[in-house]
């Protein structure tokens, strides 16, 4: 076309002709610059993703050639590697004190599961693309991204472990190089990894965050699924925001550009539409944990039964339309996180318990595949097996409305007891303000006993986390000693206090273990020596004698075992210790001279 130009234009003179090659060279700088840049991902056609290696040395040539993008160490790993974050900004300020100011980031986080690449191809190709021009650059939007955030499980590469996943080729392992589920690990931070992300997602302040990942809960027409974060949980105008604007405009776009999308499927071994609720992100995960500071965050979910190519398409497309909707969005999302970051000040109460809201249900015209129950040639059982020569697109029941079924009173204050190191080293990693009372000072608090929990019989992540915890509450006057922690809730981690302090919260310190030292007793009894004393006791006192008579009837283990029957009167005696089951945490619930304590 630019010869059949230059030949019809050849009376206008060489200065015109001059003109013309410039302008032509301008349009196709972008394309030859992509070619200088070339991801393993396209030069494999689609059929191979980045190694670790690969992935850091594009990035470290972007940084070079172009000024828009800078890369920074972030923190240690458990691989031994350090993270990195990744940052393009059109005006090439990469002061994060400032550049937040009057515009929206969006943090992409890739490979916490290595083996679902997706995110970490598409990414590089977006970077790439913004960098060099062929996609416009955003005037109000800055894009961070951690290029691998799992580096252990990239590093450990295999062509195995993913048993349903179309391509690609090789890819990483899920577990870290400790191997720790790294999408477990954002309150309990048993990770470098974790730590690491602290510092980053800190000083980054992102206003919205997206985690790319692949996953596969049934076959359906859809390659693209999204999960947002629960918007009853996020909660507020923030949290209606997310659910009436910016996931419609999202849905919206990408129809229009005939990559559909739903919400991620959230079922096993089960027919979508049967209904299915919507996937509850607990702090535990990374767009969980990103609540907790007010922060936008979406999960994509590709389907890893779709060819690996048309994955990484789809996810490229789903990240350039969330800049998009950030572009558009960025005055409204700005003013709805200022808000949101001082909303707790009209708070009473706060949610620690959710459920599904059964009153309240969305209605998906989704797109899926028959299903027929067959013979299984393996176990002889009944099996699952989809027709993909039978799509359908039916109305389906999405339930995905929370509601809170149990709340605690906001304390003015937590007093943790010093010397309880991994939570105060967590505490401090995500910026929490801690207060040591400077000298002993005696206090009014609430004050919790353990009286039940669960415990896991397997081990979970490093774990064997407790669940169902009940609690006992008294006002008490302790005499906290000059070290202790003073804590106040009117802070912007508040929320992050609330989920890890409170030892009923699903992801709270207690029920990842950190306070199990509590839940053993220290000193014990000799039958032999105590027996004079329990029928002391019982003699002395008709109401512990009819209560455990009455102990003794209702329970006939109980009434056959001499030692359990002594050590119930024990437990009532005096030698009884006050630590067993003593929460280590109190709640002040009004300014009671803490000042005093301060000085």
């Amino acid at each position: 076309m630019a010869i059949f130009l230059k030949n019809q234009l050849r009376p206008y003179g060489p200065i015109f002709l001059l003109l013309l090659s410039l302008l032509v060279s301008c349009e196709t700088e972008p394309e030859d610059k992509n070619a200088d840049f070339q991801t393993h991902f396209e030069q494999t056609d689609g059929q191979e993703t980045a190694t670790y290696l690969q992935t850091i040395d594009f990035y470290i040539q972007l940084n070079k050639e172009f000024p828009e993008i800078n890369m920074q160490t972030m923190g240690e790993t458990d691989s031994g590697y350090p993270l990195h974050i990744i940052t393009y900004n059109p005006d090439g300020d990469f002061n994060f004190l400032k550049v937040g100011e009057d515009k929206t980031i969006i943090l992409i986080n890739n490979g916490i599961h290595p083996g679902e690449s997706d995110g970490i191809d598409a990414t590089m190709m977006l970077f790439r693309d913004f960098a060099t021009g062929k996609l416009n650059p955003p005037k109000n939007t800055i894009l961070v991204t951690i290029p691998i955030y799992n580096i252990g499980g990239a590093l450990n590469r295999n062509t195995t472990t993913r048993a349903n996943q179309n391509g690609p080729k090789a890819y990483g392992f899920r577990g870290n190089a400790l191997n720790y589920d790294l999408n477990r690990d954002f309150i309990k931070g048993d990770s470098k990894n974790a730590r690491a992300f602290y510092e980053i997602f800190h000083r980054v302040d992102p206003d919205i965050f997206i985690d790319n990942h692949v996953s596969n809960g049934a076959d359906y027409q859809y390659t693209l699924t999204h999960l947002f974060t629960q918007h009853n949980k996020l909660g507020g105008d923030l949290g209606k925001y997310l659910k009436e604007q910016m996931m419609p405009s999202l849905e919206k776009s990408l129809k229009e550009a005939d990559w559909e999308i739903t919400p991620y499927v959230n079922v096993f071994n089960e027919v979508p539409e049967k209904g299915f609720s919507q996937f509850m992100d607990y702090p535990r995960y990374s767009t969980g944990y990103t609540t907790l500071w007010n922060t936008l965050g979406m999960m994509v979910e590709t389907h890893m039964l779709k060819p690996y190519k048309q994955r990484v398409e789809g996810n490229y497309l789903l990240l350039e339309k969330m800049i998009a909707i950030a572009e558009k969005d960025h005055k409204e999302i700005q003013r709805l996180r200022i808000e949101a970051k001082h909303r707790h000040l009209d708070w009473k109460y706060y949610p620690i318990t959710w459920a599904v809201d059964s009153t309240q249900t969305s209605t998906l015209d989704f797109k899926g595949y028959e299903a027929d129950s067959i013979e299984s040639a393996v176990t002889g059982q009944s099996r699952l097996k989809y027709d993909r020569e039978r799509p359908f697109t039916k109305s389906v029941e999405y339930r995905d409305y929370m509601k809170p079924i149990d709340s605690v009173e906001i304390p003015y204050a937590y007093i943790l007891k010093k010397g309880w190191i991994k939570a105060i080293n967590l505490l401090n990693a995500n910026q929490i303000t801690l207060k040591p009372i400077q000298k002993d000072t005696l206090l009014t608090v609430q004050s919790y006993h353990i009286d039940s929990f669960e415990t896991s019989d397997t081990p979970y992540e490093g774990h064997y986390p407790h669940s169902e915890t009940k609690i006992k509450t008294t006002i008490v006057k302790i005499n906290f000693q000059q070290g202790d922690i003073l804590i106040f809730t009117d802070q912007p981690g508040i929320r992050y206090l609330l989920e890890t302090l409170e030892p009923k919260a699903n992801d709270s310190f207690f029920n990842w273990n950190f306070f199990d030292p509590i839940l053993q007793r220290k000193e014990h009894f000799s039958p032999y020596v105590f027996e004079d004393e329990a029928a002391e006791m019982l003699q002395k006192d008709s109401m512990l004698r009819n209560s455990f008579q009455l102990q003794k009837e209702n329970d006939t283990a109980f009434a056959s075992n001499s030692y359990a029957q002594l050590d119930w009167l024990f437990e009532k005696s005096e030698h009884f210790e006050d630590a067993y089951r003593q929460y280590p945490v109190y709640r002040l619930m009004k300014d009671e001279s803490v000042s005093n304590a301060e000085e």
